[in-house]
């Protein structure tokens, strides 16, 4: 999680359609197991270990070097711990959401945490799907790529992990997404024109967060079968 789109949304984060359909879709991709321990890294604010925590996951520990500082904090009674950098891990599931198009090298960071992690460990990994969808957000996030199923399984492949399932998401609202952005992209493949940087992440009203919600929530049960088309890779693995 970008800690850009959480200075944007602030508390409203709570509440926005996206983030709380991804979190479902987290959730459905981890069908049948039971996370005890929980290394988020880039977490950003730790939505999604929250979102863990609250459902009985027993402790999570974020880490992202942008932190200002190490602090201790907890969620439904829970620890929930805030660090910088970590040596070592025992955590059974390992957590990269929206994080590895971030890097120059993919496969070295999370091949970095692997490396730690315990072997059998759980690792759950989305980031944002197909590059002709880039756009001035992308740029605004210091987006390095966009992601097909087949580039992302290679990437965790490489780095030591045993891929077991992965989905597209967020395919209910692609059509829109796709109609907005497809011009423009067809544009820069005539004038070799890069976009500029631009938020396109929005707070919105209670009725327009039911709506796209309701959208999202509809394709869950499609989810783990979806490799054709959505906003967002999904890939469930375990660490060799």
């Amino acid at each position: 999680m970008d800690l850009r789109e959480q200075d944007i949304l602030g508390p409203a984060i709570a509440d926005h359609w996206y983030y709380r359909s991804k979190a479902r879709a987290m959730s459905a991709m981890l069908h049948g197991m039971s996370p005890r321990s929980i290394l988020d890294i880039g977490a950003g604010s730790g939505f999604f270990a929250r979102a863990l925590l609250r459902q009985g996951a027993e402790r999570a520990t974020c880490v992202d070097p942008n932190y200002p500082e190490d602090r201790d904090e907890t969620e439904a009674g829970r620890p929930l711990l805030f660090r910088r950098e970590i040596q070592e891990s025992d955590a059974d599931l390992l957590l990269l959401m929206d994080v590895l198009e971030h890097v120059d090298d993919d496969a070295g960071l999370l091949r970095s945490y692997t490396r730690i992690a315990r072997p059998g460990a759980t690792v759950l990994i989305t980031v944002p799907a197909f590059q002709w969808l880039w756009s001035g957000h992308d740029v605004f996030l210091d987006h390095r790529r966009r992601y097909a199923l087949g580039r992302l399984e290679e990437v965790a492949r490489s780095a030591g992990v045993t891929v077991e399932r992965s989905a597209y998401f967020f395919g209910g609202v692609f059509p829109l997404a796709a109609a907005l952005r497809l011009p423009a992209a067809i544009g820069r493949a005539f004038t070799g024109r890069a976009p500029e940087s631009k938020c396109e992440l929005r707070r919105h009203g209670a009725a327009t967060n039911a709506l796209l919600e309701t959208i999202c929530r509809a394709e869950l049960p499609l989810f783990p079968y979806n490799r054709l088309f959505g906003l967002s890779a999904f890939l469930r693995g375990r660490v060799a």
